[in-house]
């Protein structure tokens, strides 16, 4: 929890200026980092090194902190499925090759850094660098800020009872309504609406990640109720599995 205070101490300014990015909301992704790895015909370092799962033993990990469609892309034309698909590398073309070997490393505090490497094991691919690249440098949104906010949003959601819900039910199997269910008891409500299951494997039963939607101008206040806006519905079947790191 201090870690949580502190950083999102550090991230309240920058992201109270987000309103003029001209995009309306986040997605908030999140691997469970097991299902993820399970799913994988090669999986990647993060997957094959016990020494990075550190982060994956204290529940949900980072993928990313997603902007929705920004108003300057859509009045050129840009839809949403383009947006999802390409993001910022409409602008500046993805780099041939590695992003390990194409981009610098991010310019973090030393502190920030540390906990991202918690946070999110794909760093150990270079994932942080690719995120940054595709969701957040075209819209001129500070690197330190929006790891911040990011990982200030990862432990608030292993904090709450949801986390503790999937946690607590890893190695077996759970209804997908529990699961939204756990989403509703943790924070409101109706918020079940904000909850998007990913399911893959056979039947779309292997949970491997959920997201998040969450209103920009109050990311800070995260995770009231009114600080969640709704997302498209995933493809899990009605029974979820919850795989465990072996």
């Amino acid at each position: 929890m201090i870690l949580l205070a502190a950083l999102s101490s550090l991230a309240a300014e920058p992201l109270e200026r987000l309103e003029g990015e001209g995009f309306d909301h986040y997605t908030l992704a999140l691997t469970w980092h097991p299902g993820f790895c399970e799913s994988r015909s090669r999986p990647p370092r993060e997957c094959r090194d016990p020494t990075l799962h550190e982060g994956a033993d204290r529940g949900f990990v980072l993928h990313g902190l997603w902007p929705s469609l920004p108003a300057r892309f859509a009045e050129r034309g840009v839809d949403r499925r383009r947006w999802w698909r390409e993001g910022c590398f409409l602008e500046t073309p993805r780099p041939d090759g590695s992003f390990c070997r194409a981009h610098p490393p991010l310019d973090l505090p030393a502190a920030l850094g540390q906990a991202l490497d918690i946070a999110m094991p794909g760093r150990a691919s270079c994932l942080g660098r690719y995120q940054y690249a595709k969701h957040a440098a075209c819209l001129a949104l500070p690197e330190a800020a929006y790891f911040a906010a990011s990982v200030a949003l990862v432990e608030a959601v292993n904090d709450s009872a949801f986390g503790a819900f999937v946690t607590l039910n890893q190695g077996g199997e759970v209804e997908r309504n529990a699961l939204i269910n756990a989403f509703e008891a943790a924070f409101g409500q109706g918020t079940g609406r904000a909850l998007r299951l990913e399911c893959h494997g056979r039947g779309n039963r292997l949970l491997t990640e959920v997201r998040i939607g969450i209103d920009a101008e109050r990311l800070a206040d995260f995770p009231t109720g009114d600080s969640l806006v709704h997302q498209d519905r995933g493809r899990c079947a009605t029974r979820v599995r919850i795989a465990t790191l072996d």
